[in-house]
């Protein structure tokens, strides 16, 4: 590993600690080195707070050795007005003779900009180190701006036989079956603290009264999602308890009201295409598909999915819904506690 290479790490070691509380914005870190020693770092912490490069000037005591400097940064620095003033124009004030990009931001409103801004300014930039380490942190980031939509992770849990569920019937009071462990479930709630969104289909939420929310684990609570074509849910349900903002995609129109938005979508039509399209429009860049089996196929067969994650304990139940298949080997293979996890990427 060469010193660029180091110094890039590092960035992104102090991006992953916005994991969770940036979005939409992309994970960012900052480090800024003079006589290879580092004299500041800092990283975009909170949505509509102060980015990566800001911190990390700030954090430089004597301002006079930033003249002499190389700044580190795992994105292109922004070169427009949004919740802050563009990065690029501090780097520019600061007279930073030299920045080290890790990869290129691909939102429309910079690609490429701040980096011609910084080299029409006479600054040395080098762009491309650990870019594909870069990109992975901020794949959320990168499918939305490349692909016009949210990052869409799949999530299930199945027994050893691959049954996600026995068969249950609405009307009938049948509690869904625990597959998934504790640690596991945990897992799960964190995992929600750190996406956008969470989406159901009618019969999950018909049969099992979802609450979709973080309660195991301290953190965000993600946008509710469903898909009620006749709005069969009652309105005694947890989705509708308006405790946290959710979303209803129905056929029919109806009021919206606070925390609870129904939008009217044409079923006649690709459903989750309209419905990654809307969520393209609302900003959210990442989203948890938690079932039921209908839905999450769904998504398979559309080849609308960027990850899976199932979770497959040691139980057998010999019948009951088939669980969804995946034609590709996992990514990884993890133990969490007894619970199998295997994290599966798409290509």
């Amino acid at each position: 590993m060469n010193t660029h290479e180091a110094y890039m790490l590092r960035c992104i070691q102090l991006a992953k600690q916005g994991f969770g509380n940036v979005a939409p914005n992309p994970m960012v870190g900052s480090v800024i080195v003079c006589d290879q020693n580092i004299i500041g770092e800092g990283y975009h912490q909170q949505y509509g707070q102060a980015h990566a490069e800001v911190n990390a000037v700030n954090a430089v005591e004597d301002k006079e050795l930033l003249l002499k400097s190389i700044l580190y940064v795992n994105l292109e620095p922004c070169s427009h007005y949004g919740k802050t003033p563009p990065c690029t124009d501090l780097i520019i004030k600061y007279r930073i003779p030299n920045v080290v990009i890790g990869s290129v931001d691909f939102n429309s409103m910079v690609n490429g900009r701040g980096i011609e801004k910084l080299i029409k300014a006479g600054i040395n930039v080098t762009v491309g180190i650990l870019e594909e380490e870069c990109k992975e942190l901020n794949k959320r980031f990168f499918t939305f701006h490349q692909k016009k939509r949210p990052y869409i992770i799949l999530k299930w849990a199945q027994t050893a036989d691959g049954f996600i569920d026995v068969k249950r019937h609405r009307g009938i009071a049948e509690k869904a079956l625990q597959i998934s462990n504790a640690e596991s479930r945990k897992l799960l709630h964190q995992w929600r603290s750190q996406e956008q969104a969470i989406m159901v289909g009618t019969n999950t939420a018909l049969l099992d009264n979802p609450q979709l929310t973080v309660r195991e684990y301290k953190g965000r609570n993600p946008l509710r999602i469903c898909i009620d074509k006749w709005l069969r849910i009652p309105e005694q349900y947890y989705l509708f308890d308006k405790s946290t903002p959710t979303l209803i995609y129905t056929a029919i129109e109806k009021k919206t009201e606070t925390n609870l938005e129904f939008v009217k979508i044409n079923f006649e039509h690709s459903v989750i295409s309209q419905i990654m399209n809307e969520l393209f429009i609302r900003n959210i860049q990442s989203i948890i598909i938690e079932g039921g089996e209908q839905l999450l196929t769904t998504f398979i067969e559309a080849g609308l999915w960027d990850e899976a994650r199932v979770f497959i304990a040691d139980k057998i139940i010999r019948k009951g819904v088939k669980a969804p298949q995946l034609k590709i080997d996992p990514k990884s293979e993890e133990n969490i506690n007894g619970d199998k996890l295997l994290v599966f990427i798409r290509g």
